[in-house]
């Protein structure tokens, strides 16, 4: 009997809202203070930070701009809690948020109740560009979700008692998968990009049409298993698997294995928002570079997908499907339950550039800096992550990281040419 999905119905604004900002509030329920003030690298942020930005965007864009007679909750907040607006002005430097000391979690969740009831209460009377903007807002929370429990995720690890997050139950070992399944794609010209039905970022159109040749892309992602017998074989000491700059980051930061993955008694071992395990051999690898994601292709003699090539691939998957995040709870990638599935587990590397689709324009005002002034350096990941809100994603969702960037919830799909 195939597992009934908990489906997010079309709900309206208000209580999308409130829905969004719930979860935001139950992520960060176990945590204290001083774990939601710490930031451990600059590309993370303390998840009060998380909290309060997402909150800003809200009273920003919408209270400021749309609300007659609305004042700010505090006019200190925008220096702080604004991440990267030029258009919005100074802001407080992203390495050091973890300096925010204060305001305490406390006043942050006061933040938090004062926006809510004024957006809620002004919900009725905005006009249609300002609801975009809340619909906006909500999607932008969510990207905030994952990356207030992936910071987590990274602080929590440099704790040397490895804290768990989340205290999960002793896991229950299963079957390794069988071996990989080629999924032959289709080849000739295809339309991929958003088709301008329902909600979608700036970036992920204007729909057009690609050129797609013979290919085959695996019908599962790889497993820890897999991963460990890279190694093994000398994976990460062979310079023939690896793009240059790939080699010389292996090099410089002495990468051996995935984030978060030591040897203990002989054994590899991962750190999770449920403490320090033994590595799962059956799930999928996560936790990798898009260097390392690109260098363990070539070793298992195949390549990453093209980005069309995995969007090509998914027009009769549902995109509510896989292991999303639900609840808070204990997250991470789960073992391949057999059969195709492109969603939710982990992020999967393609081998396509974050560049502007044909005809790509920004959106005007501050909120076009939301995707177009990244395009450059980095690399497209599709499919959503076990730490995705479900409910948040597409087909032609566009997710982009630099290719040393590895401390998200990202894993390797395989494809060849035929």
């Amino acid at each position: 009997m195939a597992k009934t999905i908990a489906r997010p119905r079309a709900a309206p604004i208000a209580e999308r809202y409130l829905a969004v900002r719930r979860l935001s509030d139950q992520l960060v329920a176990p945590l204290s203070d001083a774990d939601a003030t710490a930031q451990s690298m600059d590309d993370a942020s303390p998840a009060k930070w998380h909290l309060a930005h997402t909150t800003w965007f809200f009273e920003t864009f919408v209270l400021r701009d749309f609300v007659t007679g609305y004042r700010l909750h505090d006019d200190r907040f925008p220096y702080l809690f604004n991440s990267y607006y030029d258009a919005e002005g100074a802001r407080h430097a992203r390495p050091s948020r973890g300096l925010l000391t204060r305001p305490t979690l406390d006043e942050v969740k006061g933040y938090r109740a004062a926006v809510d009831a004024a957006l809620v209460a002004a919900l009725p009377d905005l006009p249609p560009a300002a609801r975009h903007l809340v619909e906006l807002g909500c999607h932008h929370e969510q990207q905030h979700q994952e990356l207030l429990v992936t910071d987590l995720l990274h602080l929590f690890a440099r704790n040397p008692i490895e804290p768990a997050v989340w205290p999960g139950a002793r896991k229950v070992p299963v079957a390794m998968p069988g071996p990989i399944r080629w999924i032959e794609g289709p080849a000739g010209i295809a339309s991929v990009g958003h088709g301008g039905d329902g909600f979608s970022f700036d970036c992920e159109g204007p729909r057009h049409p690609v050129l797609l040749h013979a290919h085959a892309i695996a019908d599962r992602t790889v497993t820890n298993g897999e991963w460990a017998a890279f190694i093994a074989d000398g994976g990460y000491a062979d310079p023939r698997h690896w793009l240059s700059d790939g080699w010389a980051w292996v090099r410089a930061e002495g990468v051996e294995a995935p984030l978060y993955w030591e040897r203990r008694d002989d054994a590899w071992t991962r750190f999770g928002l449920d403490g320090r395990r033994a590595i799962d051999p059956a799930a999928p690898v996560t936790h990798v570079s898009f260097y390392e994601a690109d260098a363990y292709a070539r070793w298992a003699g195949a390549r990453l997908p093209t980005e069309a090539e995995w969007e090509a691939a998914v027009a009769d998957e549902d995109p509510l499907g896989g292991n999303q995040l639900d609840t808070a709870g204990p997250v991470e990638p789960r073992p391949s339950t057999g059969g195709p599935a492109f969603f939710g587990d982990v992020w999967e590397w393609t081998g396509s550039a974050f560049r502007p689709y044909p005809g790509f324009t920004a959106a005007a005002g501050a909120v076009g800096e939301y995707n177009g002034k990244f395009m450059s350096g980095q690399f497209v990941l599709k499919g959503g992550s076990c730490a995705t809100p479900r409910g948040h994603l597409r087909a032609s969702y566009r997710n982009f990281f630099y290719p040393h960037q590895r401390w998200q919830f990202t894993g390797v799909r395989l494809a060849k040419d035929l």
